[in-house]
């Protein structure tokens, strides 16, 4: 039952941003709000449980690609750094930048799955160095730049002024670094 309301949060969430309401994922889901509110006791709860919902989905899709043996190192970052679960196409990350002020909550949720789980990245950024794809770079760094870019596509104003889509801004940030990071002439 939790997945599903979560899902039709999620989809809810994709057609209205953080101003549905509760009375919008009980329409979609074709049931009571009272049932909702036994599982989550309030919008705030819902939104910090989408976004570890969303943040499984996609560390779900980054261990495909790490555990992926036909990848090379350098397709294996790219991927990893790039991954958005197909559901997730057509969404609207502009309206994120709303969710730390309206959901402070679970725009920290955000902020802190952002910063973890780095460890198979870190591991192929260094298998890459020590193959000879990727010249020595200090990871804690690259890991700053790639959550300084998220934090800033996903909250600032970037993709609404830009009229561009998060998924294409996204893998514009993953070419940059990873172009920047590979050794000349591999």
């Amino acid at each position: 039952m939790n997945e599903r309301i979560l899902e039709g949060a999620l989809k809810v969430f994709r057609e209205k941003g953080p101003k549905f309401t509760m009375d919008d994922i009980a329409s979609e889901m074709k049931m009571s709000k009272k049932t909702i509110y036994t599982i989550f006791s309030d919008k705030n709860e819902l939104m910090c449980e989408m976004m570890d919902y969303a943040f499984d989905l996609i560390k779900a899709a980054e261990d495909k690609i790490y555990n992926n043996p036909s990848l090379s190192t350098i397709e294996r970052i790219r991927g990893i750094l790039s991954v958005l679960p197909e559901s997730y196409y057509g969404f609207d990350f502009s309206a994120m930048n709303q969710l730390a002020v309206k959901y402070p909550m679970a725009y920290e949720k955000m902020k802190d799955r952002l910063d973890s789980d780095w460890e198979k990245t870190i591991d192929l950024l260094k298998k890459g160095i020590s193959e000879g794809e990727i010249r020595p770079i200090n990871t804690e760094i690259f890991k700053l730049m790639y959550e300084g870019c998220v934090e800033k596509l996903l909250i600032g104003d970037f993709l609404k002024k830009s009229e561009t889509e998060y998924p294409k801004a996204l893998s514009e940030v993953v070419d940059v670094m990873v172009d920047g990071i590979i050794v000349k002439g591999k």
